[in-house]
């Protein structure tokens, strides 16, 4: 074996791992925290804090105990607590919290339990393989300045490999137990631990067996290689969980750990959600006058607007814009999406897929669902794509956005409004309830346009509420006009758009 090929072999590997575990650690813990800035800021200052502690921890191991056996502890124990990531997620996921406990603050404890121990184990291996490396201080240097590369080389093709290949063909559960036993196998060729006498190798290899079954034995008693997921995509944790709405059987979509849709199966025109019961109302308010409308929809989730479009108005034009296509395959096999249903689905993101729009083609409606209170496409929100919104729009045509935070003491939507009207000369805040001024969150809908709004029109549209009363409730114009005197917000543009800033309250307010 050439000089130090083994070295270079273990710190790829090594560090791989621990890059791995990074990447997957935000897909693992999404369904039950969702994911944000919070999570990511999160996770990637837990494993840096554990490859810091983890080095430093290394440098004195070696220092003090320099040998092969030594790094095959290290590795050992860190395939082992690798594995122990599956089992420790579902204890962490049951842990009772204090009723004050934040969820910003509930994300770091479970990604610190989780994930800083195998970060700071798995870190510890370079350092020992350094010393175990240096025959000669006069080429110190050159030694530990080839490992950390290697090292960092191992990293790299691990970041890309996980994002683009591995989680999208394994799924997150495999992708561990996987880490955890190249890691075992690291140490049992590299480590030493089977070229000692045999009454001690004997010893050190029934040793990990032991506590390799014994993690693996925990995870199969709390059922912790089942991720829970319809389908794992690269995006979502994709959910589908019939249950009971409105006194009626549905499917539920869950994305990550967020309720995103309810599909009756034998009902394509039931709507659950207020502002999908807002976007039924202006529909049939653009098909009034135009029955062949066209429509856009950014952001398909359980695709209930197509469905009831190809019911109620056979004649418009469906295309959505759906950024997993996961998501569009399982809305056709479980959310009653008939594969023969008039609607064109683009999987990229909005703000690349508007592109693929013919340019002579016009819309008379846009509605936006690609935002919720935990995580916004912040690019989806600036002056710049606003216009680009405005230019794929036919003159009496509107774009109607679903915003999520209060309308006191909330800065998202009235910067939101206040870039729309960058943009637009006419804009509304729309809602289920007839009361705007509340502290409270609330789901709103917000629409722009060229034109004016008929409200009287709207009043007479078909109705969405009960006994086909009209669910739409429009703010007046002296109200937004004082609203958002009131109000502290920002123009948002692609140079700036502090998205998650403006929603933190409502962020730090969950539990």
């Amino acid at each position: 074996m050439p000089r130090n090929l083994w070295a270079y072999t273990v710190v790829f590997i090594a560090s791989g791992c621990t890059l791995i575990l990074e990447i997957v650690a935000g897909r693992i813990i999404a369904p039950v925290v969702g994911v944000s800035l919070y999570t990511w800021t999160s996770v990637i200052g837990v494993v840096l804090a554990g490859i810091s502690l983890g080095n430093y921890t290394g440098g004195v191991v070696a220092d003090r105990w320099p040998g092969r056996r030594t790094l095959g502890v290290i590795l050992a124990l860190g395939g082992i607590i690798s594995l122990a990531v599956l089992p420790l997620i579902r204890i962490m996921t049951d842990v009772t919290y204090p009723p004050d406990f934040s969820l910003v603050a509930k994300i770091v404890v479970m990604t610190a339990a989780i994930f800083f121990p195998p970060a700071f184990v798995v870190s510890m291996t370079t350092p020992v393989v350094i010393r175990l490396s240096l025959k000669d201080l006069m080429h110190t240097g050159g030694v530990v300045g080839r490992l950390y590369a290697v090292s960092t080389c191992g990293s790299i093709l691990s970041t890309f490999l996980t994002g683009f290949v591995l989680i999208a063909n394994f799924g997150t559960r495999s992708i561990v137990v996987g880490v955890g036993v190249a890691l075992l196998l690291l140490a049992l060729a590299f480590g030493g631990l089977l070229t000692e006498g045999r009454a001690e190798a004997m010893v050190s290899v029934s040793g990990i067996a032991i506590l390799t079954l014994a993690v693996l034995g925990e995870g199969i008693r709390l059922n912790a290689f089942d991720s829970g997921c319809t389908r794992e995509t690269n995006y979502y944790c994709i959910r589908v969980v019939p249950t009971e709405q409105d006194g009626r059987v549905v499917e539920e979509l869950i994305l990550d750990h967020l309720i995103h849709s309810f599909s009756d199966l034998n009902d394509p025109t039931y709507l659950h959600y207020p502002y999908e019961q807002i976007y039924g109302e202006m529909m049939d308010y653009v098909a009034t006058q135009k029955p062949d409308f066209n429509v856009l929809q950014l952001g398909g989730g359980g695709y209930t607007t197509p469905r009831y479009i190809e019911r109620l108005y056979p004649k418009a034009n469906d295309v959505v814009i759906e950024i997993d296509p996961g998501v569009t395959q399982i809305d056709y096999q479980y959310m009653g999406l008939s594969p023969t249903a008039p609607v064109r689905t683009i999987n990229e993101d909005a703000r690349t897929g508007i592109r693929e729009l013919q340019s002579d083609k016009k819309f008379e409606l846009i509605l936006g669902d690609a935002f919720n209170d935990l995580s916004v496409p912040y690019h989806l929100t600036t002056q710049e794509f606003d216009r680009q919104l405005s230019d794929l729009m036919t003159p009496d045509g509107f774009y109607l956005s679903m915003i999520i935070d209060k309308m006191e003491g909330g800065r998202f939507i009235p910067s939101i409004v206040r870039t729309l009207q960058s943009v637009f000369p006419h804009v509304y805040v729309m809602s289920g309830s007839d009361s705007f001024h509340t502290p409270a969150q609330n789901t709103y809908v917000v629409a722009a346009s060229k034109s004016p709004l008929d409200q009287r029109r709207l009043q007479q549209v078909r109705g969405q509420g009960p006994g086909g009363s009209s669910m739409t409730h429009i703010m007046s114009e002296s109200d937004m006009e004082d609203w958002l005197r009131q109000t502290n917000s920002v123009l948002l543009t692609d140079d700036y758009v502090p998205a998650d800033n403006l929603l933190a309250p409502l962020f730090l307010e969950r539990n």
